[in-house]
């Protein structure tokens, strides 16, 4: 049985404090790699909080890696663990700005990356729509990234399945309040026959957008098999059998920041 150790940092970021922030996910890394994890994935957009731009626009988003993603780079390599980040990043060619997520190995390496392919209006305006959907090799495992609205139909899961993923792994802001999750992850997880691990995010934003409830997911077979929200940052730990395909843990392990 090869045993895979699983960290969501289920974090509450403040909205447009990008160096709070950053620190916050090192604290949320270095929590996990005291846990044992082999695995570390952040909520999408972390780094700003979802409804940055008014309050700090978007000249500060950059090419990747910056001078912070060289530093944190080198921390993942002191720590030894593999880090789905969720970081806007801007395109040196085009000048187009994305939701990305960079995948971090164990040696401070950037694997790949996923930007967003389903952004939406509105608060998402800034950012432009990814164009490739492709697995990220972790190890033995090709995983499928998914930005949370890019699971809310099938078609990118789908992809990813078809081009050899074995495991969907979805950094989200997903909160309640008229749009909430009403079983999009499990259906993917139906329409597709992969796991799906997604880590959400807690705080509140624009006094509207309140993410204490919203709840971060382990799903597999059509149904949640794990999931847990938190008014606070939390690491949320778990293990899974990469051999069987199957959760070890009977619920998470929660580690407060």
């Amino acid at each position: 049985m090869q045993t895979l150790r699983v960290a969501l940092l289920h974090l509450a970021p403040v909205t447009g404090q990008v160096d709070h922030n950053r620190r916050l996910v090192e604290r949320g890394v270095q929590a996990a790699a005291q846990a044992g994890a082999h695995w570390a994935v952040t909520p999408e957009l972390c780094i700003s909080g979802y409804v940055f731009t008014p309050h700090i626009g978007t000249d500060w988003i950059l090419p990747q890696p910056d001078p912070w993603m060289q530093e944190f780079q080198q921390l993942v390599r002191q720590l030894g663990l593999t880090v789905f980040l969720s970081h806007p990043e801007r395109d040196p060619q085009t000048e187009k700005l994305h939701n990305t997520v960079f995948v971090i190995n164990p040696a401070g390496e950037i694997l790949g990356k996923h930007r967003k392919v389903r952004t939406l209006r509105g608060p998402e305006g800034w950012s432009s729509p990814g164009l490739e959907i492709d697995p990220i090799q972790c190890g033995d495992v090709p995983v499928g990234v998914m930005v949370c609205a890019d699971a809310y139909k099938n078609e990118v899961a789908q992809v990813l399945k078809e081009k050899g993923a074995r495991v969907l792994v979805s950094p989200a802001s997903w909160g309640l309040g008229g749009c909430e999750p009403r079983g999009e992850w499990e259906q993917r997880t139906l329409d597709t026959g992969l796991p799906i691990m997604v880590c959400n995010r807690s705080g509140v934003e624009a006094d509207e957008m309140d993410y204490t409830t919203a709840e971060s997911v382990v799903a597999q077979h059509g149904r949640r098999l794990l999931s847990g929200c938190s008014d606070r940052s939390v690491v949320l730990t778990f293990d899974w059998d990469l051999e069987g395909m199957r959760l070890l843990s009977g619920e998470f392990q929660r580690t407060y920041l």
